[in-house]
């Protein structure tokens, strides 16, 4: 019987180990899984606080937009800047007007200057006793304050240099402008250094001068002078040059132009003419 008892409480007390152990390895799984689910929502609660963060500066930044367009609103920024917008159309269509109306003014100022030149040119004539050109004749035509280019002396008549200064005299007197300063032109660009130069320089003036190029005809005229002024030709060239200068309305330019010619080459068979023109130009008022 004792070794029943003894036998029963030895099991009793394996079977309370057993229990014991079990409940032991049952208490590490679970704190295992507590700190595992632990760990999991702390990552979660840190990563939910840096999004919470995150929203908060953006929220701050839409707070400072909208206080910043708050502001502009209630000090009436926009209204401002929309006056402000309005004035500077009005001053664009303003500028825009005054625009047009300069341009209006200039060619206006333009017709003038066209006019004022004919009417000069038409009183000379008429002063000086001679026919108002019919409309669409060329005033550089007036044989009386212009001299055609004459035939040159030399070289030899049977030289191409000849023949060709010849075709340009003979096409300026035909009053073939165009093609006389075509000419002239090629001479000079053939022959730049030929005893006939002085005459091939100042046809190519008159011819510029007949085709109204009255600024080209004064340059051109003006290497005549200052390049060839022993040349016959310097006095044909000054009153070329003086008419060029009439007809650009340039009077007090044209003016001394005669008085130098007529002091410097008296003898010249252009001084009648020159001082006809100069006596009608001190007429003109």
């Amino acid at each position: 019987m004792m070794k029943k008892l003894i036998l029963a409480s030895l099991f009793l007390m394996q079977l309370f180990a057993m229990n014991s152990h079990a409940a032991l390895f049952d208490d590490k799984e679970a704190r295992k899984k507590i700190l595992e689910v632990e760990t999991t929502m702390n990552s979660q609660n840190q990563a939910t606080q840096t999004e919470l963060a995150n929203l908060k500066k953006n929220q701050q930044s839409l707070e400072q937009r909208v206080q910043a367009i708050e502001a502009i609103t209630k000090g009436g920024g926009l209204m401002d800047m929309q006056n402000q917008l309005e004035t500077l159309k009005q001053e664009v269509a303003r500028l825009k007007g005054e625009l047009e109306v300069a341009n209006h003014s200039v060619e206006a100022t333009q017709q003038r200057q066209k006019d004022l030149y004919g009417d000069t040119d038409t009183r000379l004539r008429k002063l000086e006793g001679g026919t108002t050109p019919a409309t669409g004749q060329v005033p550089a035509v007036d044989a009386a304050t212009v001299v055609v280019p004459a035939a040159a002396a030399a070289p030899a008549r049977n030289t191409q240099e000849y023949q060709l200064l010849e075709l340009a005299n003979g096409l300026s007197k035909e009053s073939k402008y165009k093609d006389a300063f075509n000419a002239y032109d090629k001479f000079l660009k053939d022959y730049p250094n030929s005893a006939l130069a002085p005459d091939a320089k100042y046809g190519l003036g008159y011819s510029q001068y007949a085709l109204k190029n009255y600024k080209s005809a004064i340059a051109t005229q003006q290497k005549v002078i200052d390049l060839h002024p022993d040349s016959p030709k310097v006095p044909d060239a000054m009153m070329n040059m003086a008419n060029s200068q009439i007809q650009l309305g340039q009077v007090t330019a044209a003016k001394k132009t005669l008085r130098d010619l007529i002091a410097k080459f008296p003898n010249s068979e252009v001084i009648p003419a020159a001082q006809k023109r100069l006596k009608a130009l001190e007429a003109i008022k």
